[in-house]
């Protein structure tokens, strides 16, 4: 069972400049964002931090993000297309939550203990940190992190 995984959300992109919530919109990289990306995948390598396999939103600003990791690091890229869909009618938070919550307990009971970096969007971050800390609704709507910051969570 593996003890703990990494968050990372996606490098930045020409919304996150003008402060616009990109959504299910796919919204590329900036330059500046394919350097994040980049410089965290020299981080990881750097500080031999352990991760065993990389999974991200099939949108386009995290998948490349997850690749510039990858290419830097050399970890193996696995995506998960489901883990971020494009909802016609929109989707609760709750089935996200439930959704994201389902996805790290297959994490945490994975029987191969392989560590995992999760790369995605400033809204699941808002999850992820839910499922590890409890939060009022307050600390939830105001969570966030910056592009490529890496956060480790220890089940």
């Amino acid at each position: 069972m593996s003890s703990y995984f990494y968050f990372t959300r996606h490098g930045q992109t020409i919304w996150n400049v003008e402060n616009k919530i990109c959504g299910a919109t796919d919204i590329a990289l900036t330059e500046l964002g394919r350097n994040q990306a980049r410089e965290l995948g020299k981080m990881i390598k750097e500080e031999n931090i352990h991760i065993d396999e990389i999974l991200y939103s099939p949108l386009i600003r995290a998948a490349d993000t997850a690749k510039y990791i990858s290419e830097v690091t050399g970890i193996f890229a696995q995506a998960k297309m489901n883990f971020v869909d494009d909802f016609d009618g929109g989707e609760t938070m709750l089935h996200l939550c439930q959704r994201i919550y389902n996805l790290i307990d297959d994490i945490k009971n994975d029987s191969e203990d392989k560590v995992y970096l999760l790369v995605a969007h400033n809204g699941i971050s808002r999850v992820v940190q839910s499922y590890f800390n409890n939060m009022t609704n307050e600390e939830f709507s105001a969570f966030g992190i910056k592009n490529c910051e890496l956060k480790k969570y220890i089940f």
